[in-house]
């Protein structure tokens, strides 16, 4: 009986033994992608952070206004002309006329 008790703690032993180098390959092959990532991350720009006050919310909020509206003006444009001609004119003269539309709806006063 202690033979047998002695065979199957090898075979544990034995399957840890394995388990643990697995682990260890595992962890080695881990550290090497992070020191590629730190080296190629270390090179390249920091991104900015986003402003997060209630000047820049607004502002974001007027822009997405403005483009909203040019979309419904270019969606309505596409679908009621039939000339390819006349649709893109519509998208030119609405993508240089943006600032002037952005202007004029929220003017600073």
């Amino acid at each position: 009986m202690s033979k047998e008790r002695a065979r199957r703690r090898e075979e544990r032993e034995r399957e840890a033994a394995v388990r643990a180098a697995a682990r260890a390959a595992a962890e080695e092959r881990a550290e090497r992608r992070a020191a590629r990532r730190r080296v190629v991350t270390s090179v390249l720009p920091q991104p900015r952070s986003r402003p997060t006050g209630v000047l820049a919310r607004r502002r974001r909020n007027q822009t997405l206004a403005t483009v909203m509206i040019l979309l419904l003006v270019n969606a309505a444009a596409f679908a009621f002309l039939d000339h390819w001609a006349a649709r893109a004119l519509v998208l030119i003269v609405s993508l240089l006329a943006a600032p002037v539309l952005h202007t004029l709806l929220f003017r600073r006063r």
